[in-house]
């Protein structure tokens, strides 16, 4: 080869195959960190279970504490304990008993017989104190707080108390000494990010530096990615309590099915499999559990060992509040339904001043007494609550009712079973004159659980992976 003779370089089907080689390697290492994640969670999981059941050996105080099974979140009845806010609990409330759920943020065991916990609710933080006491706080007791993961849900009990000193890394100057503590969700031990390091300034950054110290610094890919727990952090807690409004822009191309079902326009998305998003149901529930609180108390349960809430409340509260939308039109503005009426005649609204609440079952006896042939576990069609509508009209002189405990086969996989029948489950829709005008559930928070769910109806888990892990 001559001096001026120009260097062969790869062809396109050598740079193409290299590509390719690269790709899958790239898949091949992917799979096999995933393989390895999932073999230590399942690892740790077992641990803690090891822990628990050891902890609560001859322990006369094992009430008070533990993981709470699914069962006992799943929506029964409503009871009349009462909660407390993080952010209000001061000085004020010395020596009262309080019931918080939060998030655990940090834990520090002093000793076996003494332990911190944190727990945060949106940017609000307490310090938990539990300290081994006889017929109070008994080690083991310590032992399954110090077990806790980071970013695990609990519900934590106990009284107030002000401390001499100042608590430093808490946003509460107060302290909750403990004396019941339950696990509500546990997360992974191992988080992709840690909140601490994704809620660092670069002004920490610089003076570690100068320190000669090296802190974690979360990329901004890494915070995409896990955006669900980015969120948590307080800078981002504050800048949403800042403006006032919950909007989030939600995607409407997705990796698989959010809702289920055949009727999903599919496409080829730059070589990847994708469809266009059935509805912004799970990326809204992420939002609104970071944003807007982390836990919803709308109902507590009355049993001891039962804390989750959801399903039977929101339909009261649904009540009440479509109730007063009704009343305030027929008082306050008689005159605008007057004009309206003049163009577009109808008939006033009957409704009870307590709503109407019919089991989906006690619904299609009415159908079948009607004549009607209805599927006992299958869904209404919009003929059938039409004449459903009808029934009730006749039957209870009202137009506007609930119907709730459908079917578990007709709603989404993410829908909450019921604790007595599985068949069917805690979830309602709110009709006027026969017409669904709006829907609600109970949602499965457990992320094996819903794994579960997604599979049995037909939803590649693959798919909806950033959806299961935010639950972890």
């Amino acid at each position: 080869m001559s001096s001026n003779q120009t260097p062969l370089s790869p062809t396109t089907d050598d740079t193409t195959a290299t590509n390719e080689i690269s790709k899958k390697a790239a898949k091949k290492e992917a799979a096999k960190q995933e393989k390895l994640r999932k073999k230590a969670e399942a690892a740790a999981a077992s641990a803690a279970a090891a822990a628990l059941s050891e902890a609560t050996i001859d322990d006369p105080l094992a009430d008070n504490y533990g993981d709470i099974p699914l069962i006992d979140l799943q929506s029964k009845s409503i009871s009349d304990r009462k909660w407390t806010e993080i952010k209000s609990l001061n000085s004020d409330l010395k020596e009262h008993e309080v019931l918080i759920r939060g998030r655990v943020q940090a834990i520090r065991a002093v000793s076996k017989k003494m332990a911190f916990v944190v727990v945060r609710e949106g940017g609000y933080t307490i310090q938990c104190v539990l300290m081994a006491a006889k017929e109070k706080v008994s080690e083991q007791m310590v032992k399954f707080a110090n077990a806790l993961s980071r970013e695990s849900i609990v519900d934590v009990q106990g009284s107030v108390s002000v401390p001499a000193d100042s608590i430093k890394g808490t946003s509460q100057q107060v302290e909750i000494q403990v004396c019941k503590i339950y696990c509500i969700n546990r997360a992974v031990p191992t988080l992709p990010i840690n909140i601490e390091d994704a809620a660092r300034s670069e002004v920490d950054f610089e003076e570690a530096e100068k320190d000669g110290k090296q802190l974690v610094r979360v990329l901004q890919d890494t915070r995409l990615n896990y955006r669900v727990l980015d969120l948590r952090t307080p800078a981002n807690q504050a800048i949403f309590h800042l403006t006032s409004f919950r909007g989030i822009h939600t995607p409407k191309l997705i990796g698989g099915t959010s809702e289920g079902g055949s009727a999903v326009f599919r496409l080829d998305y730059k070589g990847q499999p994708a469809c266009l998003a059935q509805s912004p149901q799970l990326h809204k529930q992420c939002q609104f559990l970071v944003i807007l609180g982390e836990f919803l108390r709308l109902v507590q349960f009355s049993e001891p060992k039962t804390h989750l809430l959801i399903g039977i409340s929101v339909m009261d509260i649904v009540d009440r509040l479509f109730v007063a939308i009704f009343d305030h039109l027929n008082e306050n503005c008689k005159g605008q339904l007057e004009v309206v009426s003049r163009q577009y005649p109808f008939k006033h609204l009957k409704y009870l001043r307590k709503t109407l609440q019919l089991t989906f079952q006690e619904g299609v006896q009415m159908l079948k007494e009607a004549g009607v042939d209805v599927d006992p576990h299958g869904d209404l069609s919009t003929e059938t609550e039409r004449k459903l509508g009808e029934l009730v009209h006749t039957k209870y002189d009202t137009e506007f009712y609930i119907l709730h405990r459908y079917p578990l086969a007709v709603r989404p996989f993410y829908t909450m079973p019921c604790y007595d029948d599985p068949s069917y489950s805690n979830s309602f829709d709110v009709f006027i004159r026969g017409e669904e005008i709006i829907s609600g559930a109970q949602r499965v928070h457990d992320p094996d659980f819903l794994a579960n769910r997604a599979e049995a109806c037909g939803i590649d888990t693959k798919t909806i992976a950033t959806y299961l892990d935010s639950f972890k």
